[in-house]
């Protein structure tokens, strides 16, 4: 299969953000007097929009949500965005797409302004056409949404040379939604189980193999 448009999520695909994750989280639950931090509550909350994580593994209502994500974004803003490290091999891979004529994005259930800065930080905004992230009150930050506004401004049509690479279920499901193809990548966040329950176009289980699948050789 030969793909012109790629869209990447970028926490557990392109980069991996535990600790930065973990310390905002543990940061956030400090600041709230929550004690419910755990390694298993961390693999939950990654990959998700911070609010519904808040909601969902807390049981917060709306109020304390809302005060949670912004302690956390405190940490993060400062800190833990920069917690962070590319798999090895993506910016090689980014770079190879790049000048191989395919025109790359970045889709992200994390903030606009944090996503931006991450991809400068790694210097991945060589590569990147453009960048589609979250909003700050976290509406319309389904991953469906968010391809589909990517989508409409570079005016790229539905087709299954359009692909969605996640490593969770929210990335297939949004790539589904749009009429777009998906991949999955195992090395991520995402359970194994619950991606292929989404039944991606193609799953690889490192970088290796999705450069391979994404160009060829």
């Amino acid at each position: 299969m030969s793909f012109t448009h790629l869209l990447f999520d970028l926490d557990g695909t392109l980069t991996n953000p535990r600790l930065g994750i973990g310390n905002s989280l543990r940061y956030a639950l400090g600041q709230m007097q929550i004690d419910g931090y755990s390694p298993e509550i961390l693999e939950q909350f990654i990959g998700p929009p911070l609010q519904e994580g808040f909601k969902n593994l807390f049981g917060l209502n709306e109020r304390n949500t809302n005060l949670a994500v912004e302690h956390f974004r405190t940490y993060f803003g400062e800190k833990g965005l920069y917690e962070n490290i590319p798999y090895a091999g993506i910016s090689e891979l980014l770079q190879e797409l790049h000048l191989s004529g395919k025109h790359v994005y970045v889709v992200t259930s994390k903030l606009e302004k944090y996503a931006q800065m991450i991809v400068r930080h790694f210097e991945f905004d060589k590569y990147i056409e453009d960048l589609q992230g979250a909003e700050y009150t976290g509406k319309h930050s389904g991953k469906g949404q968010l391809i589909a506004q990517l989508m409409e401004r570079n005016r790229i049509l539905p087709s299954s040379s359009v692909v969605m690479i996640g490593d969770t279920h929210y990335d297939m499901i949004g790539a589904a939604e749009q009429g777009i193809s998906s991949i999955a990548v195992g090395y991520g966040f995402g359970a194994h189980e619950s991606l292929s329950v989404c039944n991606p176009h193609y799953m690889v289980d490192s970088v290796e193999e999705l450069a391979e699948l994404l160009l060829g050789h």
